[in-house]
């Protein structure tokens, strides 16, 4: 059964629980719950947790949660805390008495900063599984430094936004073998499923206020050092038409306004100023050299991610809901109207309820990666040259926000409490750069997400 928990620590002054979930009760977190309970149940000595807790503010609600997750199985022993992001004291409780902290707590521009400060103060890790650029940079400014002196590692974008992508991009890259170079990977998203599925008001939320904040990431972009510029070999791809057709594929394609491009940009930029990856807080010479042999084999490339949809009628559609976006965005009354009917503006896409579970077990997703580059770098160096070599390899995996996110997240931890003395001592990074050298793929690929390579050759025109 749940329990009900005060502050206190473990044995030995040890924190009590190895992670814990904030924001459980809601559509994504009671997701996030039941997934860490499949690894919570089996309780054996090799176990990376033994113990979690799951957070909130109302207990009722994390009581049903955990029923809900834990059907048809009896409640697991699980403690409920009360932790609200408005009264840092209560994060503050929360955060002493765990080595994780999993946020899923969102808008994360709106309620994320404090469970970031209460983490890095406390020196507790923290994951979430946020995918708006303005938080994660405001957060990477303002938090950095001290998470590096109290050994709190904090990593946002830890589910769908934007795992898939940054493994994808390095999974592509590692298929191009010396003296071949890639010079341009573009991503083209499909969300595929047997019936009609709506997306959860909470990323509807994010994406109009992220058009809102648009002038607040820019400003604080300019506030900032300018970071190092990977080295790509051959001429930068043209920006290309706004809606393409992708044969290989069988897609429409439009671009698509998401963290994805920036979160694998970031990671690249700090791999181009530290060739061979982030050292560990205390890892051996074994696995010194196994990251360094990781990120020999990860070439830069220009990134990019696009929207698939095997109708053009489709893209059109997209192309209106990022209209009214674009321009309701932009002031008060217009977000007042997007957010009191979201089901209006995004042409029945997203609701506020979200969708059913039996909508979310029949979706899916499909990330195709079409690389371009060159046989060679003296090819690579011709004046006006042209990609002659293409790779094509795809992830896929089940439903995104409620299936494949939590899957990830819950990896993510697992490699984290398991391996932490592998892993970099504090700091506020993108998920790759992390992750990039340990076993998530191989564990993804254990839990649903596939990596395949579909096809390798000569570029066509």
């Amino acid at each position: 059964m749940a329990e009900a928990a005060e502050h206190r620590q473990g044995v030995g002054g040890s924190p009590r629980y190895d992670l814990i979930i904030l924001g459980a009760s809601g559509f994504t977190g009671k997701y996030v719950v039941r997934e860490s309970l499949k690894f919570l149940a089996l309780n054996t000595p090799s176990s990376p947790f033994k113990s979690i807790a799951l957070a909130g503010r109302n207990p009722t609600r994390l009581a049903d949660a955990l029923r809900w997750a834990a059907h048809p199985d009896p409640l697991p022993h699980v403690a409920l805390l009360a932790a609200d992001v408005g009264d840092p004291a209560s994060l503050r409780r929360m955060c002493a008495q765990t080595r994780l902290v999993l946020n899923c707590v969102g808008p994360f521009r709106l309620y994320g900063e404090p469970v970031v400060a209460a983490c890095v103060d406390s020196g507790c890790d923290y994951l979430d599984i946020c995918g708006e650029p303005e938080f994660m940079e405001r957060m990477e400014a303002k938090y950095h430094q001290r998470a590096l002196e109290k050994g709190s590692l904090v990593i946002s974008a830890c589910g769908f936004d934007s795992v898939p992508a940054e493994l994808g991009l390095m999974f592509n890259s590692r298929q191009w073998t010396e003296p071949a170079v890639v010079n341009q990977v573009e991503a083209y998203l499909s969300l595929e499923s047997e019936r009609r599925i709506v997306g959860n008001f909470g990323t509807y939320q994010s994406a109009v206020l992220g058009v809102a904040n648009v002038e607040k990431l820019q400003e604080l972009r300019r506030s900032r050092p300018r970071r190092a510029r990977p080295v790509i070999p051959g001429p930068a791809p043209s920006k290309g038409s706004i809606v393409e057709h992708q044969n290989k594929i069988g897609l429409w394609a439009v671009k698509l306004p998401s963290a994805d491009s920036v979160v694998v940009r970031k990671t690249l930029s700090i791999l181009t100023e530290n060739p061979h990856g982030l050292p560990g807080a205390n890892e051996d010479a074994g696995h010194i050299e196994k990251r360094k042999a990781f990120w020999s084999t990860i070439k830069p490339a220009h990134f990019g991610v696009k929207m698939g949809l095997k109708s053009l009628l489709g893209i059109f559609r997209l192309i209106i809901i990022g209209m009214f976006i674009g321009v309701l965005g932009r002031t008060a009354f217009g977000r007042w109207l997007l957010l009191k009917f979201p089901s209006v503006f995004s042409l029945g896409w997203f609701r506020e309820k979200g969708p059913t579970e039996d909508e979310v077990e029949c979706a899916s997703f499909k990330m195709w990666f079409i690389g371009h580059g060159y046989s060679s770098r003296d090819a690579a160096s011709q004046s006006n040259a042209k990609p002659d070599m293409e790779i094509i390899t795809r992830v896929t995996g089940p439903e995104i926000g409620y299936l494949t996110t939590p899957i990830i997240l819950l990896q993510c931890a697992l490699i984290l409490l398991s391996d932490r003395e592998n892993l970099p001592k504090g700091g506020s990074y993108p998920p790759g750069i992390v992750f990039g050298p340990t076993d998530l793929q191989e564990r993804l690929e254990k839990n649903g997400i596939s990596f395949d390579v579909i096809s390798k050759g000569a570029a066509h025109a």
